[in-house]
């Protein structure tokens, strides 16, 4: 089978991650990047790498490679490909752009360009232009530009790959389940013990744990790929591929998630029964004060508030129960916490022995390793135990430094991670400048406002004056009223004392005119970003609570074998 290059998208810090994954896979010369990792495979292995990567967001086809200085010339390139091999005038497709260069300064433009350049080859040929869907295409393209160099790619998976498809509610904020799955495996974890997630949400962690120490792989989940609409779809190599469960085990432990939560406790049950992994994990509702010293050995990976798009009452007292509780009820074992503040990780109390960075979202933070034990630390080490391995020590002298963090009381705006972008250094310090030129006009502005404000108070106040001795829009009252107290005070003052309170506040300051042009305070509103839902219909929907792995267990309704949900495969393999 022709072999190809293809490349498979991640988050930042999941390289490694990704790349091991494509080794066990047998792709290669992998090759990491930033954000991605390039292989060489066949359309088996493409098929296989949208099934089985746990860590990657999607995988790319790159079908044609060349440099541009202008649209033009990338309208020119574009148009030269013969896309008889790829569409026809009945197929309908969508281009995705990621642009970092200063001869082209919007993605969006690009894009246009490569629409036109395809919609102008069909006209040509035959008079007619293929349709264009941006929200469900049957064909999906992908340009990246790196200054001048182009790469166009054909996304065979379509929708992003950490929609697994089990999902059936959601919290607030939940974490991604590929940067889920890529935590797991960074603490090396296999299923080897017990696992532990005080802080679980939806139950993301404890989902996916499960689902690596059954090996099972995530695209069971998955309702479609965009491969399937390609002209050289091979329906039967899926439904092999699909069908295989040879390197499912069985779990011999078990993962135990809990929340204070009782809302979050529902919807991980939820979710826990649409995986088909009840069996393996249990959730409960209790408070993190709660947590009891495991009888055999476990291993606790959480999720906990950072204090931006979720926190709670009380953050830096959560943060330091969490460290309490390991210190006291998890000695002897080990703990993974993600954070984003440094002084939330240093209310924990411990020192960590590991810090690997991440990305969660837009927010720059730390995966940190706890190793919870009694005496001191040469009694642990003269005891044949290690802190570190020989990988932790070379990811530990590789890291990058930690950039400092903002204070509570300044919150960073959330914006979403481009996951297929990859900044050059100019660019980020560019960005950097332009954040730093704003803020300075920002408070610039609140000065120039701050004296006007000043200005209007004063001219309000010298009206008011005028108006006490005979203005018409005043009453009687308020005439008799403002000359007494303006007898009472210094003719010569400006401003009587009167006219302010204890404070000097200009805000308290009673006048008809207030707020007509008075200094206001910029009032912060943060929109909940929109969680992502699962579509239930067509193929995924029949596979909610069922277990491939498992097979003849009639109480949780297992799928038959051979017959992909609402997919058309044969069914006649010989499976249960």
């Amino acid at each position: 089978m022709e072999e190809f290059k293809l490349i498979a998208k991640t988050f930042q810090g999941l390289e490694d991650v990704l790349a091991k994954e494509l080794i066990a896979l047998g792709a290669k010369e992998i090759t990491p990047g930033r954000r991605m990792v390039s292989f060489m495979g066949d359309k088996e292995l493409m098929y296989r790498a949208n099934f089985s990567l746990r860590t990657a967001v999607r995988v790319l086809k790159p079908i044609a490679t060349f440099k541009a200085n202008d649209a033009d010339e990338v309208y020119n390139a574009v148009k030269s490909i013969n896309w008889n091999d790829y569409l026809d005038l009945e197929t309908s497709f969508a281009v995705d752009s990621v642009v970092y260069s200063e001869e082209f300064r919007h993605s969006k433009f690009v894009a246009y360009k490569v629409k036109d350049a395809i919609v102008d080859f069909f006209r040509e040929q035959t008079g007619k232009r293929p349709n264009i869907s941006i929200t469900n295409p049957n064909i999906k393209f992908n340009m990246h530009i790196a200054e001048t160099d182009c790469t166009l790619s054909l996304d065979s998976s379509g929708e992003s790959l950490h929609k697994r498809g089990y999902r059936e509610a959601t919290v607030e904020s939940p974490i991604n389940e590929v940067l889920a799955a890529g935590m797991i495996k960074l603490t090396g974890w296999h299923g080897e013990c017990d696992l532990v997630d005080p802080m679980c949400g939806s139950g993301t962690i404890a989902i996916e744990a499960a689902l690596i120490a059954r090996n099972m792989a995530p695209g069971v989940f998955h309702k479609k790929y965009a491969f399937e609409n390609w002209k050289d779809f091979d329906s039967e190599l899926l439904d092999k591929i699909y069908n295989d469960d040879s390197q499912e085990k069985n779990f011999e432990h078990h993962i135990y998630a809990s929340d204070i939560d009782k809302n979050a406790v529902q919807i991980a049950l939820s979710n826990v029964k649409s995986a088909g992994v009840a069996a393996d994990v249990t959730v409960t509702a209790q408070p993190l004060q709660q947590i009891k010293q495991p009888v055999e050995k476990s291993i606790m990976i959480t999720n906990p508030p950072y204090g931006e798009r979720i926190s709670s009452p009380n953050l830096l007292g959560l943060y330091r129960t969490l460290g309490d509780r390991l210190k006291h009820q998890f000695v002897g074992n080990d703990a993974w916490v993600i954070g984003y503040r440094e002084e939330t990780f240093e209310q924990i109390g411990l020192k960590p022995s590991l810090k690997i960075p991440l990305f969660n979202g837009s927010l720059d933070c730390e995966f940190r390793k706890y190793q919870i034990f009694n005496g001191k630390l040469n009694d642990y080490r003269q005891q044949g135990n290690i802190l570190k391995t020989d990988e932790e020590r070379d990811r530990n002298s590789s890291k990058r430094l930690r950039k400092p963090q903002p204070s509570f009381d300044i919150p960073e705006s959330e914006g979403n991670e481009n996951l297929e972008a990859e900044i050059p250094d100019y660019i980020l310090k560019r960005h950097r400048e332009f954040i730093q030129s704003q803020q300075r006009e920002v408070r610039h502005g609140r000065r120039e406002d701050y004296d006007r404000g000043e200005k209007d108070s004063r001219f309000d106040r010298r009206r008011e004056h005028s108006d006490s001795f005979g203005g018409r829009n005043n009453d009687v009252k308020s005439r008799d009223d403002r000359f007494n107290r303006i007898n009472q005070s210094d003719r010569s003052a400006s401003v009587a004392p009167e006219h302010r309170n204890s404070e000097g506040s200009r805000d308290s300051y009673h006048s008809d005119n207030r707020g007509d042009r008075g200094y206001a305070r910029p009032e912060h509103n943060s929109s909940a970003r929109p969680h992502d839902t699962f579509n239930k219909d067509n193929r995924g929907s029949g596979y909610q609570g069922k277990r491939p792995f498992d097979k003849g267990k009639s109480q949780t309704g297992f799928k038959p074998r051979g017959n992909r949900p609402g997919g058309h495969f044969n069914n006649n393999d010989g499976r249960d």
